[in-house]
């Protein structure tokens, strides 16, 4: 395991971001924590702030722990800000927020609330994804990552259709019709919006009944709720969204299966969103070098031409659950309404 000291480098990692979300002097900060956070990330978030000028404050709230449900991991839902309106009223009132919480505001109920600002202010947010520090600094944001994420959100704003292939059998037809498009590139300078750091994908999350096919995770895919490569094929059966067979053997498979069943809940086995990634610097193989512990698994979701296909919560279709998995898939070929965007992995210029 990597140590998890102060180093100058990360420091100016954090100036970076901070800076490029447009961070001024005098500025109020909200660093949001809670008892399981990283400790390293809210110091090097309170450090960044005081260096740029801001003003900063630290909230730390006690993380949730379910006892009911299976383990859960990879939800973007973080927990931890419980509807308490005090906690609201003063990440509303910030100039931005950092939020170092496990799991993340992208999901949360709150979010809507605390973008919404106090009438006064608005604040932005960027969520630091839980990363080990050297991870964050090798995945800053640019401006080449950014102009390729906004002009892929256009692409795919204007589109009626995706398909996704792939050579191990994948072929997938997704209506965009109704989809919710968005992309991130790691940082926001807009009040009213949150990105996260790492960045560099465009999602899509379609409305109800918008996916059909074959999904064929083949052997180096991710499973990154498990944080695990892939080391047999497994085929999920897609109708109207739903996964409704599970095909393979072996251990990947039968992990597949038991988490599926686990939540006892038809809505985890549906789309939530669907995506590709567009980070250059962001790499397939970077999972094999890290601790779990130290590793969120942002950078795969992000790697130049990876499709990402989630199943589990999707406000857009109504469907709301806690189980949730994400696979980075390689080798897909997407298209939009007819035109290639990734070619067998390889994102077209």
């Amino acid at each position: 395991m990597l140590q998890e000291r102060i180093e100058p480098a990360w420091i100016d990692a954090f100036d970076t971001v901070l800076r490029r979300c447009a961070l001024q002097p005098g500025d109020t900060v909200a660093i949001l924590c809670e008892t399981q956070s990283r400790p390293i990330l809210f110091e090097l978030a309170r450090l960044s702030a005081a260096r740029l000028g801001a003003q900063s404050f630290t909230l730390t709230l006690p993380s949730a722990f379910a006892t009911s449900e299976p383990v859960t991991r990879s939800t973007g839902a973080s927990e931890a800000v419980a509807q308490m309106a005090p906690v609201i009223a003063a990440l509303a009132s910030s100039t931005l927020v950092i939020d170092c919480t496990v799991e993340g505001l992208m999901h949360a109920p709150e979010l809507p609330a605390i973008l919404k600002g106090n009438g006064t202010t608005q604040p932005r947010i960027v969520y630091v994804s839980n990363e080990h520090p050297e991870a964050l600094a090798r995945l800053l944001p640019d401006d080449a990552t950014e102009a390729r994420v906004k002009e892929h959100v256009k692409r795919m704003r204007a589109a009626k259709a995706m398909r996704v292939t792939s050579s191990a059998g994948t072929d997938l037809s997704i209506s965009l019709q109704g989809a919710v498009v968005g992309g991130n590139w790691g940082s926001t300078a807009r009040p009213g919006t949150l990105t996260h750091w790492p960045g560099g994908l465009v999602l899509a999350f379609p409305a109800a009944g918008s996916v059909n096919g074959q999904l064929v995770l083949a052997e180096g895919d991710v499973n990154l709720t498990f944080k695990r490569y892939i080391e047999r094929p497994i085929t999920l059966i897609i109708e109207d969204d739903f996964v409704t067979r599970i095909e393979g053997a072996g251990v990947d498979a039968e992990l597949l299966r038991s988490y599926f069943s686990a939540w006892g809940d038809k809505e985890s086995y549906a789309v939530s969103h669907v995506g590709y990634g567009l980070n250059h610097a962001a790499r397939w193989d970077s999972m094999a070098l890290y601790d779990k512990r130290d590793f969120n698994g942002t950078e795969l979701r992000a790697f130049a031409g990876n499709f990402l296909y989630s199943t589990g919560a999707n406000e857009v279709a109504g469907r709301h659950t806690r189980g949730h998995f994400d696979w980075p898939m390689r080798g897909c070929t997407v298209e939009l309404d007819g035109h290639t965007v990734v070619n067998a992995g390889e994102v077209v210029a």
